[in-house]
């Protein structure tokens, strides 16, 4: 069975370090162990994160997202593409279609389409009300997923067609710009942040991704406005606040360095050395 480290599933998932560890910590997953006492994740504990992370997001119960993915662990085989399975909440249900069946992930109950129908998607999509994403978006999004360890310049091809079919696609956005920065390419990586921006707003993990670019770049002061900004949008990413005390550490700024430091060991539970 393939396992995946912790930077695997940052990638694959778009999850920030601190939400894989709050997972963790909640119960939704409990990883293997690895070289160095390393989490590995199974292709099952990646499903089993992404949709507790999105079920929540969606507002859904948190005694409901337990039993919702205790069963659907149950009914998922030990690896399959990730676009085999379309994941969502339709009113206060968690709903799986999975080729043409359809059925409830909190009691396995099989449903009729006319039932809960949900939209046409992947993993990484988990909606309450807004509408389906133009046919085609979802699936040259999870084509560059799947793509990303093996062909990472077939993976970016695959998500400029996501974002052609579907210019609201954020995810597909940000994983371009990710791989664009991770191939050197900065000024490509840029752009596509700034255009993601314009397109969907102040997204914390858009943020913090433009972040770690300036910062690579050596445009330390908007690599910090950056930072702050994604944490005006979320305070606990941890790992935005480790890197915000690096980086006041390097601009001669001690308090916030000091300061960021300890929000990111009090998020992570890591004793001061």
């Amino acid at each position: 069975m393939h396992q995946y480290g912790v930077r695997d599933v940052e990638k694959l998932l778009r999850l920030p370090r601190s939400t894989i560890r709050a997972l963790i910590a909640a119960g939704f997953v409990s990883p293997a162990r690895g070289p160095r006492n390393a989490w590995l994740f199974s292709f099952q504990d990646l499903i089993v994160l992404r949709t507790a992370q999105a079920l929540a997001a969606a507002k859904v119960p948190q005694r409901r997202i337990t039993r919702s993915v205790k069963e659907l662990r149950r009914h998922l085989p030990d690896a399959m593409p990730l676009s085999g399975l379309s994941i969502c909440a339709v009113a206060d249900r968690v709903v799986v279609k999975e080729g043409g069946s359809r059925w409830l992930a909190e009691s396995g109950q099989y449903l009729l389409a006319f039932e809960g129908d949900p939209a046409d998607g992947s993993m990484s999509v988990i909606e309450r009300t807004q509408a389906a994403a133009p046919a085609g978006a979802a699936d040259w999004f999870d084509r560059g997923v799947a793509l990303e360890r093996e062909d990472a310049e077939a993976a970016l091809q695959a998500y400029e067609q996501a974002v052609a079919a579907d210019p609201a696609r954020l995810d597909a956005r940000i994983n371009l710009g990710r791989l664009l920065h991770e191939a050197g390419r900065f000024a490509q990586a840029e752009r596509v942040y700034r255009e993601a921006m314009k397109a969907g707003g102040s997204d914390p993990l858009l943020l913090y991704n433009l972040g770690v670019l300036l910062d690579d770049m050596e445009r330390k002061e908007e690599a910090l406005e950056a930072y702050e900004a994604a944490l005006r949008g979320n305070p606990g990413l941890a790992d935005c606040h480790y890197n915000l005390a690096l980086l006041c550490e390097d601009l001669k700024k001690p308090k916030e360095a000091i300061r960021h430091m300890a929000q990111y060991r009090r998020l992570t539970g890591t004793k001061s050395e």
